[in-house]
């Protein structure tokens, strides 16, 4: 068993939960997507302290690494890494469409097809079995009307998350079931909780968000 701290800024919203044992034991969110850096540092010292908790009596910090937002992604990991260092707590990094996939699994027959919107008609996405088991490796993808027609020719998929709705726009498939849940970091507790039993931590000082795609900066 294990006290881990979950934070999660990758898609729409900034949020935090402590967990024991996989289970949330307080968490907190903000939906808005400016100031999340000055919001999540200090949300998560007065969740502490209205909690009687002491953030040193944790034994990890996880975080959502991606992919998502850009800005998000730096947030929440230089966030994580902080406490790490200052702690000197392991890091757990995990992927953003596992978190999404893992949060409707109840719901899904078959296949789970979790979507980030990466604007215009563009989504992060992957696809994985009920057991999260990778089906299809995470890329990046320009939605056409084609593009799981194989895949729902003999699959039922369960579409989810902020970008399917471009999707489904373009579709009328039996076999496309669709979900645009948004997701939060309760829904990463039971898989912070396996990785922390199977030591599976992050490089605190090398390990990047997962961008997926190049990052183009300008000057």
């Amino acid at each position: 068993m294990a006290l881990i701290l979950n934070i999660e800024t990758a898609i729409d919203s900034a949020s935090f939960c402590v967990a024991d044992d996989g289970r949330s034991v307080f968490s907190g969110m903000n939906e808005s997507r400016t100031g999340q850096a000055a919001w999540l540092h200090q949300a998560i010292k007065e969740a502490f302290d209205s909690n009687s908790l002491k953030i040193n009596n944790i034994h990890a910090v996880s975080v959502s690494n991606g992919p998502g937002s850009y800005t998000g992604l730096r947030v929440g990991l230089s966030t994580a890494k902080g406490i790490c260092f200052a702690l000197k707590k392991p890091l757990i990094c995990i992927n953003t469409l596992k978190i999404m996939a893992l949060s409707v699994a109840i719901k899904a027959t078959d296949l789970i097809c979790p979507m980030i919107d990466a604007r215009r008609m563009e989504v992060f996405t992957a696809v994985y079995d009920k057991n999260l088991n990778v089906f299809h490796s995470p890329e990046a993808m320009i939605l056409t009307e084609a593009r799981f027609d194989r895949l729902l020719s003999s699959r039922k998929v369960l579409f989810t998350g902020n970008g399917t709705g471009k999707f489904k726009n373009l579709i009328n498939n039996p076999n496309a079931d669709f979900v645009e849940d948004n997701i939060s970091a309760v829904d990463m507790a039971p898989l912070s909780e396996k990785y922390f039993i199977n030591n599976e931590f992050s490089d605190l000082a090398y390990t990047e968000p997962y961008y997926l795609k190049p990052v183009y900066l300008h000057n």
